[in-house]
């Protein structure tokens, strides 16, 4: 008989919460007694999992002490009260927000790169930015053939990223204007829909935003490399799911578009869609959203770089970038026995 689990899953109302209760069904994950999770406010909503209706349980009012694993997708304040309640339950936790990205002791940790460090948690395993989750799947093969000096990637970031109430607004917005009529914003800055807004999170005294730190931070973490070299440009776009990147990089060694590509054919998580031809690429639309691979397109030497490669990379944000990552990293926990 197949060892079971019990799961609790935190935020579970959310978009990544029921990304999460989608993938443990679809992949089989091994889960014995099912405890999805919210704010009192949305305590009693109902969630489907195998056929079945759950009821939402209040988190504040929860026993940790039930579950083996549990995984977070509530934001960095919830995270900070009640993943260390967790873990002293007796719990591992596998966080989607920023809350302990950074902390020494906690691994930073996406399956197809760094899968190793899963098993070095104290508790606690964090899911890294959506936005390196699916640069690192394409980049890490690259990396450890031939070593990256230097990466600039600019991000086109879908409007899920920022929750289900941004994507409400894109929604509302496209609607009205469409319609003619005056729209307000609520969320965002600036007008979104048919708009590119070029800040995600507050600017710091660099001139960096928060999402792009993160990009930089995570990334040398991930490759347990400090003298990589990151420089993002973040970048909202009215797309609903799926991020696209524009990823310039400079190798140590050289290397060719040809074995680049061959090279990512052979990797796992990756799909290669890179064709000489008008539609011979992936966008977030047509092809990421919805489904569980980071997609490179537009492989190609840099004409003013001796070593550089570009790269076009696509991937859905809400699954690959935070559901399927922390479903992943649960399945390699369980192979382990937790």
């Amino acid at each position: 008989m197949t060892q079971t689990y019990n799961v609790a899953v935190v935020g579970a109302t959310g978009l990544v919460g029921e990304a999460i209760l989608e993938l443990l069904e679809e992949r089989d994950f091994p889960v014995g007694d099912l405890f999805p999770l919210a704010s009192a406010e949305s305590a009693g909503k109902p969630v489907y999992f195998k056929g079945r209706s759950f009821k939402v349980g209040v988190l504040a009012d929860f026993d940790f002490a039930q579950v083996q694993i549990a995984l977070f997708s509530a934001g960095s304040d919830v995270a900070a009260e009640y993943a260390p309640r967790a873990v002293e339950a007796g719990c591992v936790v596998i966080d989607n927000s920023a809350c302990f990205r950074n902390e020494p002791e906690v691994p930073l940790v996406v399956p197809e790169v760094n899968p190793e460090r899963v098993h070095e948690h104290c508790g606690i395993i964090a899911n890294p930015n959506c936005s390196t989750i699916q640069m690192l799947v394409a980049l890490a093969p690259i990396y450890r053939s031939v070593g990256i000096r230097r990466i600039n990637v600019s991000t086109y970031q879908a409007v899920s990223g920022a929750g289900r109430k941004a994507v409400e607004e894109l929604a509302r917005q496209t609607a009205l204007l469409l319609n003619a009529r005056d729209i307000d914003n609520q969320l965002f800055a600036k007008q979104m829909a048919f708009n590119v807004l070029p800040q995600i999170d507050s600017m710091d005294d660099s001139g960096y935003s928060g999402e792009e730190l993160k990009m930089v931070w995570e990334t040398r973490k991930i490759l347990e490399d400090d003298e990589i070299g990151v420089t993002p440009t973040c970048v909202r776009v009215p797309v609903f799911f799926g991020h696209s990147e524009a990823v310039h990089i400079e190798t140590r060694d050289q290397i060719s578009a040809l074995e680049v590509r061959e090279l990512l054919e052979q990797s796992p998580g990756i799909e290669v869609i890179d064709e000489p031809e008008g539609g011979g690429w992936a966008t977030a639309v047509t092809e990421a959203a919805g489904k569980d691979a980071v997609f490179v397109s537009r492989i190609r030497e840099d004409i003013t770089c001796d070593n550089g490669i570009n790269l076009w990379i696509v991937s859905d944000n809400v699954r690959k970038g935070a559901a399927l990552n922390a479903v992943q990293i649960a399945e390699l926990l369980v192979r382990n026995g937790v």
